[in-house]
């Protein structure tokens, strides 16, 4: 398994495995998969109401805790420096751990100043090894990094062929901050999984659409953490070690970048309404 090394030396698994959208009743079995299948990076959030279900299956799988890096999120209702802190307390007795290795503020709303200096006292402290953010755009990412006394390490952000986030990755790289992609095949939106530049690197070496996407993520150096309920496509998306992308290759898949998101917009203000509301 390749890794990337954060900006406080902390490493970090290029491939984990995603547990957004996994139902309670799935969750333990799922992350079990993922762990048999060789994962060693799992990414939950206070917002997946799963962590649970996260931490009963690795204390059953029989992995020592120190080498799974367990990531979890804290929610904007959380904010606030007090509020963010105990929430943390709360998410890390839920995973059933002393510690985290990664704690992201989910969303740039609200109070995300007050939670982020309780990210850094509990770092400080050693309950939590590296922290960072998600959804934080270029300017908000600057922002942080300018006015706070700890630069976020991560960035979790949606990235994928149709989106590649190539502006936001410059301002990362001078900040030192590590980009993480989240919804790495879009949730197949946009026929991605069709796309004819992706499928015809994936015929030339015998591999899927899913696992061309996730090498070209990984040969960027960008974080993924492909999620899925079915076992064989669980080993699908692992299995993606064994051959490497042509310069060729990589200049194709840029060439597939329209910058922009196949979602929503942080700055809509009707999305920052609806995001007001969620928890």
């Amino acid at each position: 398994m390749k890794d990337v090394i954060l900006a406080n030396g902390v490493r970090m698994p290029i491939l984990g495995f995603g547990v957004y959208k996994i139902d309670k009743a799935d969750c333990v079995q799922c992350v079990l998969d993922a762990l048999e299948t060789g994962y060693r990076s799992v990414d939950t959030a206070q917002f997946y109401h799963n962590e649970s279900e996260v931490g009963e299956a690795i204390a059953t799988s029989g992995i020592p805790r120190e080498e799974i890096f367990l990531t979890t999120k804290v929610w904007m209702n959380n904010y606030g420096y007090e509020s963010a802190k105990a929430s943390v307390y709360r998410s890390m007795e839920k995973l059933k751990t002393g510690y985290l290795d990664l704690c992201l503020l989910h969303q740039p709303f609200g109070d995300y100043y007050g939670a982020w200096r309780a990210l850094i006292e509990l770092y400080d402290a050693g309950l939590i090894r590296a922290i960072g953010v998600s959804n934080f755009y270029a300017d908000r990412l600057v922002d942080i990094c300018l006015w706070s006394d700890m630069k976020p390490m991560v960035n979790q952000m949606e990235t994928h062929p149709v989106n590649q986030q190539k502006e936001l990755l410059s301002w990362m790289k001078k900040y030192c901050v590590q980009l993480e992609a989240w919804s790495p095949f879009a949730r197949g939106r946009g026929d991605i999984f069709e796309n004819p530049v992706i499928c015809g690197i994936a015929a030339k070496y015998g591999k899927t659409a899913a696992q061309v996407i996730l090498r070209w993520h990984i040969q960027r150096d960008v974080v993924v953490i492909p999620k899925s309920t079915h076992k064989d496509r669980i080993q699908e998306n692992f299995d993606i070690f064994d051959f490497a992308l042509t310069d060729e290759d990589m200049a194709a898949m840029a060439a597939i970048d329209e910058g922009r998101s196949l979602f929503f917009s942080h700055r809509d203000p009707e999305r920052v309404e609806i995001f007001a509301g969620m928890k």
